[in-house]
């Protein structure tokens, strides 16, 4: 009993060792976003000459064990740390007009991310779209452009991350220069994610405006013609 007693106990430990570091990682994260992100512009300039506090959410990043963590969890981590790890691949390659200024910007460049190493391309698919198949991630990942869904400037959570995709993607969605209509034309103008990622927007029997009407307050017609703007690829500086 004594023995079953100390393995319960330190299975115990090691819950609360493990929520401990997420909530600590999930606070940090909060005040960095509140501190450097408006509007969603981020104060880049700022970032880099306070560099050490980057740096220590991305050592954070890497060291953080999610054994133990829940599905919730795993989801705000993962949010939270492409964010970051996006923000954190602009300053060390700092000054620049766009990601795509920097060769494998997303698709080279590897970081350490609960103890595996990463490109931010392998981040949001095999982590996230891949992993949970909820087309509500591109509505939070921030690939560092203007064209992409504002940046949020606080931290996912587990206590909120579901509430957190619902509401951020309904923002993008009503945002009238990001989901752009055209009535006297039947138009929708479409943000070229719904191009890339086409199949995570359809479904059989299912059209990317259905889709898209799951979230909308005013609903557009399925006569809708669709079509896809320029993705503005300019670094969301502020």
């Amino acid at each position: 009993m004594k023995k079953l007693s100390l393995i319960a106990a330190l299975i115990g430990f090691s819950t609360i060792a493990y929520c401990t570091e997420l909530e600590s990682f999930f606070n940090e994260t909060d005040i960095f976003f509140k501190k450097y992100v408006s509007n969603s512009r981020v104060d880049y300039i700022a970032i880099k000459k306070a560099s050490s506090e980057m740096e220590i959410l991305v050592k954070s990043i890497g060291m953080i064990n999610l054994e133990e963590a829940s599905t919730l969890s795993k989801k705000a981590f993962y949010v939270n740390a492409y964010n970051l790890l996006v923000i954190y691949g602009v300053i060390k390659n700092y000054p620049i007009k766009s990601p795509l200024d920097v060769p494998g910007f997303f698709d080279k460049a590897t970081y350490r991310v609960a103890g595996e190493e990463l490109t931010l391309n392998k981040l949001e698919t095999e982590k996230l779209l891949r992993t949970y198949m909820d087309s509500r991630f591109h509505f939070v990942l921030v690939c560092a452009a203007k064209g992409c869904p504002s940046l949020a400037n606080f931290a996912y959570t587990s206590d909120t991350i579901e509430q957190q995709l619902t509401k951020r993607t309904q923002l993008a969605i009503n945002d009238s220069d990001w989901l752009k209509i055209n009535s006297s034309k039947k138009i929708v103008g479409l943000s070229k994610i719904f191009e890339w990622y086409s199949s995570d927007f359809k479904s059989v029997g299912k059209s990317q405006i259905d889709w898209i009407n799951q979230y909308r307050n005013e609903r557009i017609p399925n006569s809708y013609k669709i079509e896809f703007y320029e993705y503005d690829w300019s670094l969301n500086e502020k």
